[in-house]
């Protein structure tokens, strides 16, 4: 197998993989919270405490994959282009 078809063959299974993670799971963890919906901040004491709620994923600890919101797109400028 020559170096070229390896890399094809590899970059075909990754991107074949995520597009079965994005239909599976279409939601993931908040990458700025780590799937909490909120900071954690210490004390003064060094004690572990809530913060403030995260503003990126509106406090769910989700939020959607980049290949589930590409197809999403697509969907939608798909649906109003065609005519019924």
């Amino acid at each position: 197998m020559t170096p070229a078809l390896l890399t094809i063959t590899l970059i075909l299974g990754v991107t074949l993989c995520y597009i079965a993670v994005c239909a599976s799971s279409p939601f993931g963890n908040c990458r700025k919270c780590s799937g909490w919906g909120f900071a954690m901040r210490t004390d003064r004491k060094g004690r572990l405490k809530r913060g403030k709620d995260c503003r990126r994923c509106r406090a769910t600890g989700k939020r959607i994959r980049v290949g589930r919101w590409l197809y999403n797109r697509a969907a939608r400028i798909h649906r109003a282009g065609t005519v019924d």
